[in-house]
């Protein structure tokens, strides 16, 4: 005789395939922890006991984020082995620019109903880029909410703990005019823009996303699901010194990302012809008729990350990270201005 199905379940929530979904989570994320991460996945809260020796005045720096409307690409295309290394790197380069190096990550899932094979891969993006990035996955919640998510449709969120010994503190009272701006490459969108992104390319243009866009190599779809960088171990890999600060490049653009981090008595001059903006960029502009401007503003137009260097170190930070010059810091209110 058939068993009969529970009432949760026959609400939308099944809790029985929760468990078992859950089952797998400790082989997965066991590989980015380290002795400091106590305890096991599925308590009521993770156990994280750190090692600040050698620092002097250790800061915890803390983040949270998610990736937008990048997952209706992911939805679209039934992929989702990229969205979790996306936010995971988003998250550590928000704090990699104050000079903090990641310690801990937490997620958070939500979606219609929970799919193992859709959980696995979202997972399996957390685990691959907490451990690239010396970060522990250390614990997480995951929802099942009929009725609030489309049908197939999620949501993820992540938090991220790192620290900073407070005299390294990255908060740009150092910069001064006369220092210059070095960018490093993106891998496309990242995390930001996608809901004009996909209003010009899918709704207005028309393109399939298994196809390759006028002028590009891969199908559309896996282009605009290019994995967000993590850019902190290279920033940490910098002489002393050598940074007097940075911006992640993220909604809000060149704009209105590097005076986040800018004296108000300094302006960023960003010089647009001193890199090669990539196609994908061109190709939403001139689809969406988008101002100049605008496009500086809401995507990062191939610059990820931007380092603030004092002028005499710029060639060393160049050869390393084999950034580009796009700029300097000159007297001014706190903005930027292309030139």
């Amino acid at each position: 005789m058939k068993k009969p199905k529970k009432a949760y379940a026959a609400a939308g929530v099944d809790v029985d395939l929760g468990n078992q979904v859950k089952k797998g989570i400790h082989a997965l994320v066991s590989a980015t922890h380290g002795p400091e991460v106590l305890g096991k996945i599925g308590g009521f809260g993770g156990l994280f006991r750190p090692n600040f020796r050698g620092m002097k005045d250790p800061v915890l720096v803390s983040s949270v984020d998610g990736v937008g409307t990048k997952l209706k690409i992911a939805f679209a295309t039934n992929r989702h082995d990229t969205i979790g290394q996306d936010l995971v790197n988003h998250c550590i380069n928000d704090i990699a620019v104050i000079g903090a190096r990641p310690l801990f990550f937490l997620d958070y899932i939500g979606g219609e109903k929970l799919d193992p094979v859709v959980f696995k891969q979202i997972l399996k993006g957390f685990a691959k880029a907490c451990q690239e990035g010396g970060c522990a996955l250390i614990g997480g919640e995951t929802a099942q909410m009929p009725g609030m998510y489309q049908k197939g449709e999620y949501d993820v969120a992540g938090t991220i703990v790192g620290v900073v010994d407070r005299p390294k503190l990255l908060d740009g009272s150092k910069i001064r005019p006369g220092d210059v701006i070095i960018g490093l490459r993106g891998h496309g969108l990242h995390t930001n823009g996608y809901s004009l992104a996909r209003k010009v390319l899918l709704e207005k243009m028309r393109l399939p996303l298994d196809k390759p866009a006028p002028g590009m190599k891969l199908p559309l779809g896996r282009e605009l699901l290019k994995v967000h960088p993590n850019y902190q171990p290279l920033m940490a890999s910098l002489p002393a010194g050598s940074l007097h600060g940075a911006a992640h490049i993220t909604g809000g653009g060149l704009l209105d990302n590097l005076p986040r981090v800018l004296p108000k008595t300094c302006r960023a001059a960003i010089r647009k012809d001193s890199w090669q903006v990539p196609e994908l960029f061109r190709l939403i502009q001139k689809g969406g008729k988008i101002p100049e401007d605008e496009m500086y503003q809401v995507f990062n137009m191939g610059i990820g990350m931007t380092l603030i260097v004092p002028r005499a170190k710029s060639k060393e930070v160049l050869a390393q990270t084999k950034g580009l010059l796009i700029g300097e810091i000159t007297e001014g209110p706190g903005d930027v201005v292309l030139v």
